[in-house]
């Protein structure tokens, strides 16, 4: 009998394998953990959430690749350490015991007593467009500007937030599309890879070079006006030198040669060294007695305040900066305007020991030997007191060296890189240099009211 077609016989199909994508922990199970709670009351959960997210999609990409997958608290554990990255990132305050007194990765000049009661007094709402008497607008930076050419005997003055972009106004006011003369031997690369010619490029100013890198005459520049010229710009190499066969004209011969051809000249500074004999550093006031048109100088080096760019010279030609737009997008702001204020009325009252860069480059051996013969006596055997030299640093006097008295402490078998390590890593981190296997402490940049945490730290750190 036909029972008919046979029925089809099912294959049975194979099962995927499971993505193991789906085995990652989920968002909401790692946040309930106990570390995530405490990360959170610090950092608050958003940026917490946002943390555990990232690390999951990494997570993702890698198990998708073929990567084990991780648990929570592993996940938890790359959050945390993610967040340790970033706090340690932030600005903190540390003891510099390097010996630069300008040391440029940490923040240069640090701001006299006045000037930070004057920030934290401007910190909250504060007159910086606002005027008292009249009640209506005023005038950002007045003050300041008056301050300035009280101090200079300058008929007109200008602060903006660096030197960098007081130079980039005065080439983008008076000689955009326009010549510049510069000696070869004064184009300069003033820190983070920022070059004279770049920023004469990008103010529009178009370069003309004259000298060789070790001479350059007065005839030069002379030769190199034409009627396309704008302006004779002299740059003071703050941060090198050329010794030896070498030649430069006197700024008042370059002032004095510009305005025969109806030329300005820009000065730029530098370091702000008001007077006094530093080495062979320029000061602001040989600049005013030279007859530069415009000086430019930093607020953050020699001259002891904030960071800031100042421009001293000619009343119209600094008005005229004033009104520049660029001077819009270079503006000082209100805590920068406070720390100035005070930083100029310390200049002016003859305080210049209220400056702490200056307290430290005048500081007798006579006191820095006896701060460091205790300093090593509660360290103990593993420190001696020896002579040694700092620097001035902050691209001021490269070849000059301060004479100073060190701490020298011998780290044993973990090594320097570990002492410096564990000195950074503490509750106020402490910045030394190494030297032949030993730290070195230098107390010419540590205010003799850090000396007691300093102590404290060196004793955590030393094995």
């Amino acid at each position: 009998m036909d029972s008919g077609p046979a029925a089809p016989v099912e294959v049975p199909r194979a099962t995927p394998p499971a993505d193991p994508r789906r085995a990652l922990p989920k968002t909401d199970a790692v946040l309930s953990l106990p570390l995530m709670g405490e990360l959170a009351a610090t950092w608050g959960r958003p940026l917490v959430t946002e943390k555990v997210r990232r690390v999951l999609d990494e997570a993702r990409c890698a198990v998708g690749g073929g990567g084990t997958v991780p648990s929570p608290d592993e996940i938890a554990g790359k959050v945390a350490d993610a967040l340790a990255t970033l706090d340690a990132g932030r600005v903190r305050s540390v003891i510099n015991a390097t010996g630069v007194v300008l040391h440029t990765n940490l923040g240069r000049a640090p701001l006299s007593e006045a000037a930070r009661a004057a920030v934290n007094a401007a910190a909250g709402y504060s007159t910086v467009e606002f005027d008292l008497a009249t009640g209506g607008r005023g005038k950002r930076g007045a003050t300041v500007n008056t301050l300035l050419r009280e101090l200079s005997g300058a008929p007109g003055a200008l602060a903006v937030n660096n030197a960098a972009a007081a130079l980039f106004l005065a080439l983008g006011a008076f000689a955009r599309d326009r010549e510049v003369i510069v000696s070869r031997g004064e184009l300069v690369e003033i820190g983070g890879e920022f070059r004279i010619p770049s920023i004469m490029e990008a103010a529009g100013a178009r370069l003309v070079e004259v000298g060789s890198t070790n001479r350059t005459h007065l005839a030069d520049y002379v030769n190199a006006i034409t009627d396309r010229t704008a302006m004779i710009l002299v740059v003071h190499p703050s941060n090198y030198r050329i010794e030896g066969f070498t030649a430069a004209p006197p700024l008042a011969a370059l002032v004095a040669a510009a305005r025969e051809a109806g030329l300005p000249l820009l000065h730029d500074l530098g370091s702000g060294l008001l007077t006094g004999d530093l080495g062979d550093e320029p000061t602001l006031r040989e600049s005013m007695a030279a007859g530069a048109d415009l000086t430019v100088f930093s607020g953050d080096k020699l001259f002891g305040g904030p960071q800031a760019g100042i421009v001293v010279g000619d009343e119209t030609m600094v008005q005229r900066l004033s009104r520049h737009p660029i001077a819009r997008a270079v503006r000082i702001d209100k805590l920068t305007l406070a720390a100035l204020e005070a930083t100029l009325l310390s200049h002016l009252g003859g305080r210049r020991g209220e400056l702490p860069v200056w307290r430290m480059l005048d500081a007798p051996i006579e006191e820095l030997t006896r701060r460091a013969d205790r300093l090593a006596r509660s360290i103990g055997r593993r420190a001696r007191v020896r002579d040694g030299a700092g620097m001035v640093g902050g691209g001021s006097l490269p070849v000059e060296r301060l004479p100073s008295v060190l701490v020298e402490l011998s780290c044993g078998p973990s090594g320097e890189s570990a002492v410096m390590g564990a000195l950074r890593a503490g509750e106020t981190p402490v910045i030394v240099r190494a030297e032949r296997g030993r730290v070195l402490v230098d107390l010419r940049t540590v205010a003799p009211e850090e000396d007691d945490v300093l102590e404290k730290a060196l004793l955590a750190a030393l094995p």
